[in-house]
């Protein structure tokens, strides 16, 4: 079984730094694609950045520039680094991966950027 576990969320002040990182078991985790997500209450889960097994990234516009993804294969490790953050990154930012057509999430963890 997948499981995915977040770490790294917190109350930070706008303009501020976080890392976030997602440990994963139970999988292959070198040739697998890697997310990270984020949700707002009353809002679609939207996909934030992604790595594929190659290490190529992509990242949502809002994001570019301020955030970047990284792995670690060696640890079975996706971290999500945040630089210059701004009050409308406040969510819940969720890890996934999918595999064998099952998509598998990690609980979450909270960033909350105040002004």
């Amino acid at each position: 079984q997948v499981y995915l576990r977040e770490s790294g969320g917190g109350l930070v002040q706008s303009g501020g730094s976080l890392r976030l990182s997602c440990a994963a078991t139970g999988m292959n985790f070198k040739i697998h694609t890697m997310d990270w997500y984020r949700q707002t209450p009353g809002k679609q889960r939207e996909l934030v950045a992604s790595i594929s097994s190659d290490g190529s990234t992509t990242y949502a516009d809002s994001v570019k520039g301020r955030l970047a993804i990284s792995r670690n294969n060696a640890r079975n490790t996706v971290s999500l680094q945040m630089n210059a953050l701004k009050s409308e990154d406040t969510a819940v930012y969720y890890c996934h991966t999918r595999s064998r057509a099952t998509d598998f999430w990690g609980r979450g963890t909270q960033v909350t950027v105040s002004s």
